[in-house]
């Protein structure tokens, strides 16, 4: 059953890319962007962050310069679910972790110091389960603005021709 979106308006959406690019931007620069005056924008993000559509603010920070040369994704087969989330909680260089369908059970994102730390890491999933790594090599994108779902911004599949 589809999600819901309660209705929001173009000021409200242009207040929600602004402060993901940057949330440290003042109300008064707020307001400027988005074309609202400081306590009305003031108003609004306060309406976002009770409605819950913000969760919170944080900091984006550089893995390399805290000393982390490499990301992986580790890839968990199956496994008991509280027993994984027991481990993950334990394990700091897990940054993301998502429970999943299909073959892999689990899609773990870490952040190690070198191949020596990595396969640490990776001994401590692989007691649990089956694993697969892959190496982060480059990120193209990362942190992209999420925007309000819209179900009229869906484009159509491609027609396979058939032959009929």
């Amino acid at each position: 059953m589809p999600t819901e979106v309660p209705e929001l308006d173009d000021h409200d959406t242009r207040i929600l890319t602004e402060l993901q690019r940057d949330a440290r931007t003042s109300m008064a620069e707020l307001g400027r962007l988005v074309h609202l005056s400081q306590p009305a924008v003031t108003e609004r993000v306060r309406k976002l962050e009770m409605a819950g559509f913000i969760r919170g603010y944080r900091a984006i920070v550089d893995y390399q310069r805290l000393g982390y040369g490499l990301r992986a994704i580790l890839r968990v087969g199956r496994v008991d679910y509280a027993r994984m989330v027991k481990l993950i909680e334990q394990v700091p260089e897990a940054m993301n972790a998502f429970n999943v369908t299909g073959g892999d059970h689990w899609i773990v994102e870490i952040a190690v110091i070198d191949v020596e730390h990595l396969d640490a890491v990776v001994t401590r999933f692989g007691i649990l389960a089956e694993t697969t790594t892959s190496i982060v090599l480059n990120i193209p994108r990362e942190h992209a603005t999420v925007l309000p779902a819209r179900r009229e911004d869906i484009k159509p599949a491609i027609r396979k021709v058939t032959g009929r």
